[in-house]
């Protein structure tokens, strides 16, 4: 059965749906760890019935790519997986992910991995990394004069293997549009959820990050790396938590140091210590993230011109507002809104 569209036949198969627009090919390989694997598949391969009515595009098709596809490949934990697609599936994807390298502690990267990453990257394939990927993608010559970053505990290798390359390790993930690396492990998570909400929108990242159980949005300025990642239950800490909760209902209002430090019952200076370690970023750079995220909405449901989104969400201006969505989502409030606003295809 064929439908016309123009002068084209497009063949119909009743009871499948039409393939998806979007490929992502994730880099499999012997010795991986699985969870970051894990959760490149969850994110698109994983179906997403609570999507309904939400999507104005298909949602990806993903294939899991080895350089011997079919062969058994041992995975930390004691036990096998087989890939079913190769290599030239994976130069061939729309997104491509590496998620590690057997051993970021010696210069072997597989050659086949190599050229199809140039080869995806040449064509304009989106190239990402989780983890020790980055140790791949600068093999291949892709993050050369370009930050970049990896797990903290092998940024220093990442940076004197390739002294080309700016490693920040201090970040969770770092985004050039098609070049994109993160940090480990759970950074991995926060660097989908950045991709579907670039492709799909805020309320599609949020709808995922909720099934997923997990906050729906980490700037990739974040540190990775905090100190009390676990704080102790004391009352200061409580008092940090507290203040969060009161800035996010008081968005738009003028927010400071100082009024967050009262709402904590702490001084300033004492407020921005416990406020950094328990979070990994300053008090006010973590309210203008809140801030943008709020607005992301109201971009969606065309609620409002930019000057009365910036003013609701509390940016004093709309040059203000600009400037740090552009930062922070590398775009700007009119082109968010024009990608995925209410109706937007």
């Amino acid at each position: 059965m064929t439908e016309q569209s123009g002068s084209r036949s497009v063949p119909v198969v009743i009871g499948q749906r039409p393939e998806p627009v979007h490929t992502v090919a994730v880099y499999a390989f012997e010795g991986m760890a699985p969870f970051e694997l894990g959760v490149v598949v969850e994110v698109f391969a994983l179906a997403r019935p609570e999507l309904a009515g939400l999507l104005a595009a298909p949602w990806y098709g993903l294939k899991v790519c080895a350089d011997r596809p079919g062969q058994p490949l041992g995975a930390v934990g004691g036990f096998f997986l087989t890939a079913q697609h190769g290599l030239d599936e994976l130069a061939a994807a729309d997104t491509v992910i590496v998620v590690g390298v057997a051993n970021a502690f010696t210069a072997e990267v597989s050659p086949g991995l190599i050229a199809a990453l140039r080869t995806a990257h040449e064509r304009g394939a989106r190239i990402v990394s989780i983890c020790s990927g980055a140790f791949a993608l600068a093999a291949a010559g892709l993050l050369d004069g370009k930050e970049a970053t990896t797990h903290w505990r092998y940024a220093d290798l990442l940076q004197q293997r390739h002294p080309a390359v700016r490693v920040n390790p201090d970040v969770l993930y770092v985004d050039h549009g098609d070049l994109l690396t993160s940090a480990g492990s759970a950074a991995g998570i926060d660097l989908c959820l950045h991709l579907v909400r670039t492709d799909h929108g805020a309320k599609v990242a949020n709808t995922v990050a909720r099934r997923f159980v997990v906050p729906p949005h980490r700037d990739g300025g974040q540190a990775q790396f905090i100190q009390a990642a676990v704080p102790p239950v004391e009352a200061a800490e409580d008092g940090v938590a507290r203040s969060m909760q009161w800035a996010l209902d008081h968005l738009a209002a003028p927010l400071s140091v100082t009024l967050l430090a009262r709402a904590a019952r702490m001084s300033d200076r004492s407020y921005l210590r416990h406020f950094t370690a328990r979070n990994g970023t300053s008090p006010m750079r973590w309210v203008i993230t809140q801030r943008i995220a709020a607005s992301l909405p109201l971009l969606e449901a065309l609620d409002g011109t930019v000057e009365e989104i910036a003013a609701a969400v509390g940016f004093e201006s709309a040059a203000t507002y600009r400037h740090h969505f552009g930062r922070t989502m590398r775009t700007s409030p009119t082109a968010y809104r024009r990608s995925f606003g209410s109706g937007a295809a």
